[in-house]
Formats: structure tokens, C-alpha cells, sequence
């Protein structure tokens, strides 16, 4: 009896350190025992350092992800943090050259602006993406998160302050003797007195149902309703003058002569033009010379000096209608079909048409130059 009580004691004593053995085995192995969450059944997870070496890769590389998604998503947002670092963005959403030209003008109309929905960059965004591309106002109601009819208040009061602030200080006539100064080599040559060359382009509108004006606008040569603007380039490429609207049917000479061009120039300057501007007696009063090709109406043949001199003239005459094809192409608006009411005013002199072309061509006398210095 008394050898039984000692051996079931010696058992006891087994069963007791056993745990206690394993215990630290396990612990030497890296192995932890969880609570069973079903009565009766374990669950063991071996953390070895293969297994830690794993997670902290898939870690990294779900930081390196995430990191990747939020540059994307700077990139494809309009905050004004977007375009930094990134000229071609601006470039191509704006028509600008860089962002520091972008913000400049920006600031020239910034503090005038409403808080809205968006913020004011956005504002200024909206209304150039606007004239750049032309699009429609839906569009761009869902791509800035706010309603159509709030897209085309930003549009019309940003354009109003843009005419206002940012027009003045782009779209002036320069001084005659800094022109010459800074001519091409292309004028010195036949034309070093030229400091305006001149023509009129015309942008289509819809058909006014008012009959006067639907004459008025209707123009033969393009064969539809549209506006006509007079507008005039430096040698150097740089838009110095842009008249208001005028009717299709309204002839080249008398938007010349009626625009308020006529009272910049100055005794000694040269006007150069295509035929269709014949206003040469206009323009001596002002004590200025226009040049234009020569008339071929009821002529056999030029002669040998007339030939000369038009080519001469339309070597160089040329530039006035690449700026107007740089214009066009760079501000798409102006190649639309402008609707009746941007051609209203509320003081019957200035319609909105009016000063979506003049911004336009204030913001592409930022750009570099078409024209080359030599």
C-alpha cells in the first residue's frame, strides 16, 4: 500500500513539470499556442522569420501602392498644387506657357473673385478650359462636382474680370520707336517705319431670327452669320489691337476706319495690309503710309516693279495671319458656333463674344513670339 502511494505520487510530480518543459521548448522554437475558440481544438502559428521578412514586404509594398495612387490622383486633380513642377500640363489644359504665368495672370483677378463651390483657381481653370477646348458646360459640371448652371456664372464673371484686369496690361499699343528698334531682320530690310500689320477675321454665330440683324451679320464671303473683328500685330508677332464685334456684312475699311484704330498711329508709321484695305487716304490724314499689293482688276499683267513690291509685302504681311491661325488654334472657342446671347450687352458696347477675343489675345501675347528676330 504504502510502494502504490509513493508511485502514484511520482506521477503527480511527472504531470505537474511536463507543461512547464514544454512550455520553454516551445518558446525556444517560437511557437505560441492560442486560445481554442472551439472547445476542445488548438491553434498554433509558427512566426518564423521567413514568415515576418513576408509581411514586412507586403507592408511596403502596399505603402509604395498607396503612394503611387495619391501622386496619380494629385496629377489628375485641378488644385493649383497640381500644376507644379508640371509646364506641360499647363501647357496643354491652358494654352500658357508655364505655371509662373499662369499664376501671374491668375493673380491679376484673384482678389476680385466670389467664393464659391470651388475654389477661385478652379474658377480661373473652368473659364480657360473653357475658351481652350470649348466644352460643354455639362461636361464640365461633372468633372468639377458642381452644377451646370454654376459653371456658366463662374464662366461669364470670370471672363468680366479677366477683360477688366488681365486685358489692360497684356493688349496695348507699344511705343513706335521700340517697335522699330525690335523689328526683324525680315522688315528692316523694306520696312523698318512698319509697326502695325492689320486684318479682319470673322467667327461664326447663329442665325439672328431678327431680320435686320441676320442681314447684318450674314457674310458672302464666309456664307454664314458671323462677327468680324479687325485685328492688328507688331513686326514681332504681338497682338497690339483687337476692335469690338462687328457684323459679317460690315466691309474691311469701314471697321478700320470706325474701330478707333486710326488714333494710334503717329506721323512716319508704316501700315502694312491686303488689298481689301483700301483706306490710304484714312490713314494719311494720321500722317502715316499704308502699303498694300498691288490691284490687278483691269490689268493684263502686273509689271516688274508692282510684282516686286507685292511679293515683298506678302512675304512679310504673312505673320498677321499666322497669329490669327495661332489664335484660332490655340483658343478653340473662336472656331465654334457662338450662340445669339454672347452677343448681348448689358450697355450695348462690349458683348461677352467681345471679351472672350480679347482675353484671347491678351493671354497669347505671353507666349513666346511666332515671329523670329532674325
Amino acid at each position: 500500500m504504502e510502494q502504490t502511494l509513493i508511485a502514484a505520487e511520482a506521477l503527480l510530480n511527472l504531470s505537474s513539470e511536463t507543461p512547464k518543459n514544454e512550455s520553454v521548448e516551445s518558446s525556444a522554437r517560437g511557437t505560441f499556442e492560442k486560445e481554442p475558440s472551439v472547445p476542445g481544438v488548438s491553434c498554433q502559428t509558427d512566426l518564423t522569420f521567413d514568415i515576418i521578412d513576408k509581411l514586412m514586404e507586403d507592408n511596403q509594398a502596399l505603402r509604395n501602392e498607396n503612394l503611387s495612387l495619391k501622386n496619380k490622383l494629385e496629377r489628375a486633380s485641378f488644385d493649383e498644387s497640381s500644376f507644379e513642377n508640371n509646364d506641360s500640363k499647363v501647357k496643354k489644359l491652358t494654352g500658357l506657357p508655364n505655371l509662373q504665368i499662369l499664376l501671374t495672370i491668375f493673380h491679376l483677378v484673384e482678389q476680385n473673385m466670389t467664393s464659391r463651390q470651388v475654389t477661385k483657381f478652379q474658377q480661373f481653370l473652368i473659364t480657360l478650359l473653357k475658351i481652350k477646348f470649348n466644352l460643354n458646360m455639362d461636361f464640365l459640371s461633372v468633372i468639377f462636382g458642381i452644377s451646370t448652371s454654376t459653371v456658366s456664372r463662374i464662366f461669364l464673371d470670370t471672363i468680366d474680370l479677366m477683360y477688366t484686369y488681365s486685358v489692360p496690361p497684356l493688349l496695348f499699343w507699344p511705343d513706335g520707336e521700340v517697335v522699330r528698334k525690335t523689328s526683324p531682320m525680315c522688315f528692316k530690310s523694306s520696312y523698318r517705319n512698319c509697326v502695325s500689320i492689320i486684318d479682319c477675321f470673322e467667327i461664326f454665330c447663329e442665325r439672328p431670327s431678327d431680320l435686320k440683324a441676320r442681314a447684318q451679320t450674314y457674310s458672302q464671303y464666309k456664307h454664314h452669320n458671323t462677327v468680324k473683328y479687325l485685328i492688328s500685330c507688331t513686326p514681332q508677332g504681338v497682338i497690339s489691337f483687337i476692335s469690338k464685334g462687328w457684323g459679317g456684312r460690315t466691309s474691311d475699311k469701314f471697321i478700320t476706319e470706325n474701330s478707333g484704330y486710326l488714333e494710334y498711329l503717329l506721323p512716319g508709321d508704316t501700315v502694312l495690309a491686303d488689298r481689301g484695305f483700301d483706306i490710304s487716304d484714312s490713314i494719311a490724314i494720321t500722317g502715316a503710309r499704308l502699303e498694300i499689293p498691288a490691284f490687278t482688276k483691269g490689268k493684263m499683267q502686273l509689271d516688274a516693279k508692282d510684282i516686286e513690291t507685292t511679293r515683298k509685302i506678302a512675304s512679310v504681311r504673312i505673320h498677321i495671319e499666322r497669329v490669327i491661325g495661332m489664335l484660332r488654334q490655340r483658343y478653340t472657342f473662336l472656331n465654334s458656333i457662338v450662340p445669339i446671347r454672347m452677343l448681348h450687352s448689358e450697355n450695348q458696347s462690349v458683348t461677352t463674344l467681345d471679351k472672350i477675343v480679347h482675353v484671347a489675345c491678351a493671354l497669347c501675347n505671353v507666349s513666346p513670339p511666332i515671329i523670329p528676330k532674325d
